[in-house]
């Protein structure tokens, strides 16, 4: 694939929860289209879009989509940028393969950054319930045997470990992989 052609899949957060800042999927969908992405496609409403662009850099293309985003919506929304392999590997690099089936219990949160050793340390120290996280890289994955709605742990991520990001459920992340191996191919 050309660099031309590359895949990416940007993810929203803070959109469309308990009706508050609400971006229909279609609208966001003609949104990136009119920014020059082609093979657009959205995945439900929580804002996942996959897309392909000429531009390369991640770091630049989450700043162009923001400030367009602030601009046309009048607010902001943090937004992750990762590229086909990214999600490749946090599928393959999955350390608990043994909920995989069970979508509802294992979480992927996309992070602006890795973590450091002081701020692991934190979370863990924070992490006393049912669930168990381990971080790779810029991922952290989460098994909330409870669910994610159900787990007090899980409501403390953002605070403690105070790097931004966005959780995804496994479901959804096995949904945007097939749909941005759809886009490369």
């Amino acid at each position: 694939m050309s660099a031309k052609n590359k895949v990416f899949v940007a993810l929203f957060s803070g959109i469309n929860v308990g009706g508050n800042r609400t971006v229909k999927m279609a609208e966001l969908k003609a949104f990136f289209e009119s920014l020059g992405f082609t093979d657009v496609a959205t995945y439900v409403q929580s804002g996942n879009v996959v897309f392909r662009a000429k531009q390369e850099d991640t770091a630049a293309l989450t700043k162009e989509i923001e400030a367009a985003f602030e601009k046309k919506w009048g607010f902001n929304s943090r937004i992750i940028v990762r590229d086909a392999g990214w999600f490749e590997r946090l599928v393959r690099d999955n350390p608990y393969p043994e909920v995989a089936g069970e979508p509802t219990k294992l979480h992927a949160y996309a992070l602006e950054r890795e973590p450091t050793a002081e701020e692991t340390k934190r979370l863990a120290d924070k992490c006393t319930g049912p669930e168990s996280f381990e971080i790779k890289g810029d991922v952290l994955y989460l098994h909330a045997p409870d669910g994610l709605g159900k787990s007090v742990f899980a409501n403390l991520i953002p605070r403690t470990l105070k790097v931004p990001g966005t959780a995804r459920n496994w479901r959804s992340v096995l949904a945007l992989l097939e749909m941005a191996g759809k886009a490369s191919a």
